[in-house]
């Protein structure tokens, strides 16, 4: 019995260990995912996750050190240093928009490139390694590599779901879903409904570049009305007497309330100034 009952007790430590031991290193996979997510969709592709995170450590670092050499105060530099690791993510996201918009712009033209390959006769791998020649500038290299892996592997699906992951984007989702389901199931509306599809981009990008043009203005004005007590506080860092009022306690409690409210006005802006985002199929 008492052999049992050690044996019991051995794996219910053990069970407690696992739980408290790997289960954290399933949430940080997590977390890379989500930063590897954003690094596709931003077409940063030759920066895994890790260095991404060593980027912002590091631009942290070199915030503080800029701050600490201007103000000569550890408490503006460790402000600062807020600033710095967050400033990765903020370009990262805006070069993500960016991408997102100059895909829109170009979707159409890759439907009409398709539905002129699949009538002249190609077959649907046919159809996409092509446009490595004839697409768009900034997608050639991305079909050049479905091409690759088609050569390589002889199986449409898999390079379909690479060319997915590559692209990171819901149009193309929803253009690859279609490809597979003709591919898989038949049809002989496939030139129509990419026609369709072509129609309804080109709405979409008319009237998404509308909304854009519009709220750019307000968006900008939201973005330097958050900067611009920061800038502020930057430069009456450089007076002693201005530095001296922020090192007391209730100069520490207006700077954390300070970032603790442009943390909720930035979040609040973006939410507001944003498009509608489609959700990808194939994520």
């Amino acid at each position: 019995m008492s052999i049992f009952l050690g044996l019991l007790g051995g794996l219910g430590l053990a069970l407690l260990a696992d739980w408290l031991l790997f289960a954290p290193w399933e949430r940080t996979r997590s977390r890379h995912s989500k930063i590897g997510q954003a690094l596709l969709r931003a077409g940063v592709t030759a920066v895994s996750p890790a260095k991404f995170m060593l980027i912002c450590l590091a631009s942290g670092v070199v915030f503080a050190l800029l701050t600490l050499g201007l103000t000569a105060s550890w408490l503006f530099a460790c402000v600062f240093a807020i600033f710095g690791v967050l400033a990765p993510w903020v370009y990262l996201r805006h070069q993500a928009a960016k991408r997102q918009s100059a895909l829109h712009e170009q979707w159409p033209e890759v439907v009409d490139h398709l539905r002129s390959a699949i009538r002249a006769g190609l077959s649907l791998p046919e159809s996409l390694s092509q446009l490595a020649q004839v697409g768009p500038e900034t997608l050639r290299p991305v079909f050049r590599d479905f091409a690759l892996d088609y050569r390589a592997t002889a199986n449409f699906s898999t390079a379909l779901d690479q060319l997915g992951e590559r692209l990171a984007d819901p149009v193309a989702d929803k253009i690859l879903t279609t490809l597979r389901i003709t591919r898989e199931v038949g049809g002989t509306d496939l030139g129509q409904t990419l026609a369709t599809l072509a129609a309804f981009l080109r709405d979409d990008v008319r009237t998404r570049g509308e909304l854009a043009a519009r709220q750019s203005w307000i968006v900008s004005a939201a973005r330097l009305a958050v900067a611009a007590p920061w800038i502020l506080l930057l430069v009456l860092g450089t007076q002693p007497a201005a530095k001296d009022a922020y090192l007391t306690p209730a100069g520490v409690f207006v700077l954390l309330a300070g970032l603790v409210v442009s943390f909720l006005c930035y979040r609040v802006m973006l939410r507001l100034g944003a498009l509608p985002i489609e959700e990808r199929v194939l994520s």
